[in-house]
């Protein structure tokens, strides 16, 4: 599951203080150039996150950016909640999410390049995704990205996951 060399160092980074804070770093994700670029840093816990959490967290991870030498440029930091469409980045992302639906981009030289179906079950080295009536072997360096697929009821606009 590739990521650029600047959101893998500010991941190994922002780890710690996640934790500490009583958080999980889901993950690091840089987008826009090199003279603007956005750091989008998603952040969860069990029980979900609130706006008050992402405010107060804004706090400790600007010192941490603005720490790491190579982001020497003006940056817009976005600190969020994964959303119902949570990227699963991590082999326990897979595991802990066993049952639910899930959309995987995967690397291929032919072939099918995406899935949507259930993750049923998750090891070391890949996932078993049940998707079209058949079970798919996923190795995890096929994988390039991965997130729930969530839905919304339509009678109440709720977003809830797909189990």
């Amino acid at each position: 599951m590739p990521t650029s060399d600047l959101a893998t160092r500010l991941e190994k980074a922002l780890e710690p203080a996640a934790s500490e804070h009583g958080l999980e770093l889901v993950a690091v994700e840089q987008t826009g150039g090199r003279r603007a670029p956005v750091i989008r840093v998603l952040l969860d816990r069990e029980n979900g996150i609130d706006i008050d959490t992402i405010a107060a967290a804004n706090a400790w991870i600007a010192p941490i950016l603005d720490a790491d030498e190579s982001l020497n440029t003006t940056y817009v930091l976005e600190v969020s909640s994964p959303g119902i469409d949570r990227p699963l980045t991590r082999p326990a992302d897979f595991v802990r999410f066993a049952g639910e639906m899930a959309t995987v981009k995967v690397r291929t030289e032919s072939g099918r390049a995406a899935y949507t179906g259930q993750i049923l079950s998750a090891d070391d080295m890949g996932i078993v995704l049940a998707a079209d009536g058949e079970e798919h072997r996923i190795p995890y360096d096929r994988i390039l990205k991965a997130r729930l697929k969530g839905v919304v009821d339509l009678s109440t606009g709720r977003s809830e996951k797909t189990r």
